[in-house]
């Protein structure tokens, strides 16, 4: 008796050591949720059943092979029991959960980085939720304590780790696909060698218009083998919809701002604020040049994309006040977009309108500092951004040297240092002397810049004079340095100097001389005439105008290129990590955790070059 009390015991023991490990992958399978499982050597039918609270057969069903035993590696499906959300009181589920409800295109990958949470989390807690098919109005749960607690790359692994498991257990033929930035029905069809109409009934009459980017969609395949995900496309930077105002965490000052996207029918109505002139100073050409670029940036857009614009310009002149009695016109209350004002003291009051109706303002030209908003759009790079792509120049690797004059650029200097920080470099004072006197020092000078170039490192020279006489001297200077040691049959090490952004202000500098030295700027706009993109703006504004276009009309062009077709979809997004380029400067948008604001957060690096081409990056 003892011994078969003994037996018994180590029964059951041996049976407990065998149970298996719940698998944290689950799956919706034509809407049925299944865990999915990797059998691990020593596993059993019986010890799968007491993980997963479901009988053998059930397991059997599901999995045919298991008939004849489990094999390790074999991956299995197996159904999804009650998950632990069903179980809470009310008051419980209301302090655990925020709910989402879902918008018409919105996947679950959207929804995931709208609230920060992960994918696998999601899916854990609603368990009749069809990760591949939400359907509009739906309630998902999401749990609270998860909010903010997964980044975009955790996001996609899982999404794509989602559908590499429903791969693993598809049916012969069947296989699941992330839709990219850019593909079509046209485009996936053509891939999978399947008709539009096919894909169309495989994800249940899902229309062409519908297709989004981060969906996750059933398609057939020659073999069981699912095929390559197409070349080409990217996955989306940010959600496909917004969750509506309500359900969405409120983590800022004034909350989030939920934009809505007008139909391709719909009027796009602009309200646009510019300080044309002022009762002091009469006639501002800069603002009058932003106008008339922005008119030919209309013009394209309707001429691209067929959308029809209603514009409202309002001249400010730079009059708070008067920016305060337009707002109550039905002009501007009608408004789907306003672009301006201009300066920052006369924004806030339209700021403010904005984000109770729910409509972006576009600031165009200034860095707006003393106010935030989710409604707010800033064109000017943000300045905490400025000397990110030269970084590398500073990082320690290069002879860093600061070439002084008498009179110093003192808000240069102080960039300059913080980016160094602690590491090392030199220092070197520049004098001129006129040529003549150079002989009473016995062909020694302080303004010859030779003895800098005497090593065998990489150089980075930064210029710290503050006047326009002394830079063009100095540039020079290592011009004929670089010169002189080549003519002596040595090799010159090589240099760059770092620029001073006020530089581009003078008008008598030697330009070559950016060439020569090879300077690198860091910009908030570019615009090279020779660009194609570039020179056809320009004849388009010189047979409009009759002048040249200036930085002013650049941006005005930008503005309109990039907010009005994103009316019509983008702004949904919040235009976030997209990246726009209507000429050759590039825009892309982010908030910072400080502030609201969507700001540019790119700086153009301008790279004279020895040959005389200008690189941009």
């Amino acid at each position: 008796m003892k011994r078969l009390y003994a037996a018994l015991l180590l029964t059951a023991w041996t049976l407990c050591a065998m149970a298996a490990e719940k698998s944290g992958i689950i799956v919706s399978i034509n809407g049925t949720k299944y865990y999915i499982h990797t059998v691990q050597a020593g596993e059993t039918l019986y010890g799968l059943s007491k993980t997963y609270a479901v009988g053998e057969r059930v397991i059997v069903e599901n999995n045919p092979e298991t008939a004849d035993g489990l094999k390790a590696g074999a991956t299995l499906k197996i159904p999804y029991v009650t998950a632990v959300a069903e179980q809470m009181s009310d008051k419980k589920l209301r302090r655990t959960f925020t709910k989402h409800y879902v918008s018409k295109g919105e996947t679950l990958y959207g929804i995931s980085r709208k609230y920060e949470i992960p994918i696998q989390t999601i899916v854990e807690d609603n368990p009749s939720l069809d990760p591949i098919r939400l359907r509009p109005g739906e309630r998902i749960l999401i749990r609270k304590k998860m909010i903010g607690s997964e980044d975009e790359a955790g996001s996609r692994a899982q999404w794509e780790e989602y559908r590499s498991t429903l791969n693993s257990v598809a049916a012969p033929g069947d296989a699941y696909h992330i839709v990219r930035q850019g593909e079509t029905f046209y485009s996936l069809s053509n891939h999978y060698g399947i008709t539009e109409a096919e894909l169309s009934r495989l994800n249940d009459g899902l229309k062409p218009s519908e297709l989004k980017a981060g969906a996750m969609i059933r398609v057939r395949v020659a073999n069981e083998e699912p095929a390559a995900e197409p070349s080409g496309a990217e996955m989306p930077q940010s959600p496909e919809e917004p969750a509506p105002t309500d359900t969405l965490p409120q983590s800022k000052p004034f909350g989030e701002v939920e934009f809505r996207a007008l139909k391709p029918s719909q009027t796009l109505k602009v309200a646009l604020l510019l300080p044309l002139s002022t009762e002091a100073a009469g006639a501002n050409t800069h603002y009058l040049e932003f106008y008339q670029g922005f008119l030919l940036g209309l013009d394209s857009v309707k001429y691209r994309y067929g959308h029809s614009i209603d514009l409202t310009l309002f001249n400010t002149g730079r009059d708070k006040e008067k920016v305060e009695e337009f707002m109550k016109s039905e002009e501007f209350r009608r408004a789907d977009l306003i672009v301006g004002p201009v300066y920052e003291e006369e924004t806030h009051a339209v700021v403010r309108y904005a984000e109770k109706k729910g409509i972006p303002v576009v600031s165009p030209l200034a860095h707006i500092e003393n106010l935030s908003s989710d409604a707010l759009f800033q064109l000017a790079p943000d300045p905490a951004r400025k000397y990110e792509k030269a970084a590398g120049l500073l990082d320690g690797s290069r002879r860093i040297t600061l070439i002084y004059t008498a009179d110093t650029d003192k808000e240069f200097e102080a960039e300059m240092l913080a980016l160094i920080g602690d590491r090392p470099y030199r220092r070197h004072t520049y004098r001129y002397e006129h040529p003549n006197d150079i002989a009473k020092h016995q062909g020694y000078s302080p303004a010859d810049l030779t003895s800098l170039l005497n090593n065998e490192d990489e150089n980075v020279f930064i210029i710290m004079a503050d006047n326009e006489v002394d830079v063009d001297r100095i540039l020079a200077a290592l011009a004929s340095a670089d010169t002189s040691i080549t003519t002596r049959g040595r090799i010159t090490p090589q240099f760059v100097v770092l620029g001073n952004a006020r530089w581009n202000r003078y008008t008598n500098i030697d330009r070559t001389m950016f060439f020569k030295d090879r300077v690198i700027f860091l910009s908030t706009y570019h615009a090279k005439r020779d660009a194609d993109a570039v020179r056809e703006f320009d004849g388009a504004y010189i047979r409009a105008f009759g002048m040249l276009p200036t930085l002013y009309s650049y941006r005005g062009f930008d503005t309109a290129m990039i907010f009005c077709p994103a009316m019509y979809g983008d702004i949904e997004y919040d235009m976030e990590e997209r990246r726009y380029q209507p000429l050759q400067t590039a825009y892309v948008f982010g908030q910072e955790h400080e502030h609201q604001n969507h700001v540019n957060r790119n700086w153009t690096r301008v790279n004279y070059q020895s040959d005389f081409t200008i690189s941009i990056e």
